[in-house]
C-alpha cells in the first residue's frame, strides 16, 4: 500500500501521520535538501526518498516541483510575516514612534532569519532566478512581505533627498546578510545585532529633516 492511500479516518494506513503532517514533513525535507543542493539540484525523487516515501506518492501531495517549492516559499514567508505583525502590534500598543516602530519590525525580521536556519537560502531573491509558472506568485509573496517595511519607512521623517527605497534596501541587504556569519557559540544575539544595525541608519537619519 503506498503513502497515498488512506484509511477513512483521514491517517495515511502504515505510517501513523494525516496528509498535513505528511504534507508538512515533505515540506521540511525539501527544504532542507534544496538549501543544500540547490533547487535544480533537488528531485522530487530524492525528496520521496528523503522521507520514505514511493516517488509517485510524492504527487498525491504536491502536482509538480514548482507547486512544492511555491508551498515551501509561501510557508516560510508566511512564519516570517506573522513574526513582524506581532511585533508591529506589540510596538503599536506600547505607542512606539516611527523609529522604533521600524526597529521592532527589523528585530523580529532578523530573528526570524535566524530561526529558519538554513531556509533563509529558500526566500532569496536570487535562489530561484526566473522560473515560469511560479516566478510571479513568488514576487507577489515577496511584495506583500516588504510592503510591511515600505509603510514603515514611509513613516518616518526624513530629509527630502534621501531615496526611502534605498535606504530600504540598505537595511534589507544589512539584515539579510547577517545569518552569514551569525554565530551563538560566538555570544551573538539576534537582538542586539538588528538593534546595532538600526542604530546606523538612526545615527545618520532620526530627528533630521535636511
Amino acid at each position: 500500500m503506498t503513502d497515498a492511500q488512506t484509511n477513512t479516518s483521514g491517517t495515511s494506513q502504515g505510517s501513523g501521520q494525516t496528509p498535513t503532517n505528511r504534507r508538512e514533513e515533505l515540506l521540511d525535507r525539501a527544504g532542507e535538501l534544496m538549501a543544500a543542493k540547490g533547487y535544480d539540484g533537488t528531485s522530487m525523487r530524492d525528496i520521496a526518498s528523503a522521507v520514505g516515501m514511493l516517488p509517485g506518492s510524492l504527487y498525491y501531495h504536491f502536482d509538480s516541483k514548482e507547486s512544492l517549492f511555491l508551498a515551501l516559499h509561501q510557508r516560510v514567508v508566511a512564519v516570517m510575516e506573522a513574526r513582524v505583525r506581532a511585533a508591529l502590534t506589540m510596538a503599536d500598543e506600547g505607542g512606539y514612534g516611527p523609529w522604533d516602530k521600524l526597529e521592532a519590525a527589523a528585530t523580529a525580521h532578523l530573528e526570524g532569519l535566524i530561526e529558519t536556519g538554513n531556509l533563509v537560502a529558500i526566500v532569496s531573491p536570487e535562489f530561484l532566478g526566473e522560473r515560469e509558472g511560479i516566478s510571479t506568485a513568488i514576487r507577489a509573496e515577496r511584495r506583500r512581505y516588504e510592503q510591511l517595511f515600505r509603510d514603515l519607512f514611509g513613516a518616518l521623517t526624513l530629509p527630502q533627498d534621501v531615496d526611502r527605497t534605498l535606504l530600504r534596501l540598505h537595511l534589507f541587504g544589512a539584515l539579510n546578510w547577517a545569518p552569514i556569519w551569525f554565530d551563538t557559540a560566538k555570544g551573538h544575539d539576534a537582538r542586539t545585532v538588528a538593534r546595532q544595525i538600526m542604530a546606523v541608519f538612526r545615527t545618520a537619519y532620526e530627528g533630521k529633516t535636511s
